[in-house]
């Protein structure tokens, strides 16, 4: 015997659904527009709301910016994948996403901090002029930041794809290379914003193509030399 379905629960859950959706959306304009100290009461206002509304969808601020993240994070890794093979050579692969990476943290620098800088309170965000190592720098990565977390592994994998193509090394190898790479972009897209419009930057392009030339002359062309000499001596 069948048990059939509420419809008006369903009706309800979609709705929430719905709803949470748009509160996201609301709050990352929000971020956009006014900057990663946004307040609960200015999310509201842009979500045309009350706060006590947003709360009825979200715990509190840590809450919600974990929502924003995982929204911001799903996105980032289907561009890059997209760019990623779409690419004709591994090379090209890695420039493409480095290009893609660079072109979304200019577009909304706001949403990065958010997203990446703020702590999982909601009430401490590090400034962008922060050092790399500053104060709440390893948080992004940690167990309370699920979002960006599994984004990070999941780029990881997609960098390793390319490399481990061209260099022909161990999965282990291809890795351990990744994730260097990864932190190495992210850690060169934060000082480019950081150092955007003081003179002492260089445009997105150029340094696409710089941090593309660095990762991969360095490690590729140290292993396609070591190949070369072992088959000379061979």
């Amino acid at each position: 015997m069948s048990v059939g379905v509420d419809g008006r629960s369903t009706r309800w859950a979609d709705h929430r659904t719905a709803r949470r959706a748009e509160l996201v959306r609301a709050a990352r304009k929000a971020v956009h527009r006014l900057g990663p100290t946004v307040s609960m009461d200015e999310i509201a206002a842009a979500a045309g709301t009350s706060k006590s509304i947003v709360y009825r969808y979200f715990d509190d601020k840590a809450g919600l910016r974990l929502a924003v993240a995982e929204a911001v994070v799903a996105q980032m890794h289907d561009t890059l994948q997209e760019a990623a093979h779409g690419a004709a050579t591994p090379e090209g692969a890695l420039r493409a996403m480095v290009r893609v990476y660079l072109e979304m943290i200019e577009h909304s620098p706001n949403v990065y901090w958010f997203v990446t800088r703020t702590s999982i309170g909601g009430n401490d965000p590090i400034s962008p002029a922060d050092p790399p190592g500053g104060r709440d720098a390893q948080s992004p990565v940690g167990s309370s930041d699920a979002p960006l977390g599994a984004y990070l592994d999941s780029v990881i994998e997609l960098v390793a794809e390319p490399f481990a193509q061209a260099a022909n090394v161990t999965p282990e190898d291809a890795a351990a290379w990744a994730a260097g790479a990864v932190g190495f972009v992210r850690g060169s897209g934060e000082w480019w914003l950081g150092h955007r419009g003081t003179g002492q930057s260089v445009t997105r392009e150029q340094l696409t193509e710089r941090v593309s030339l660095w990762l991969w002359n360095g490690p590729v062309g140290v292993l396609h030399s070591a190949e070369s000499a072992a088959a000379t001596t061979a």
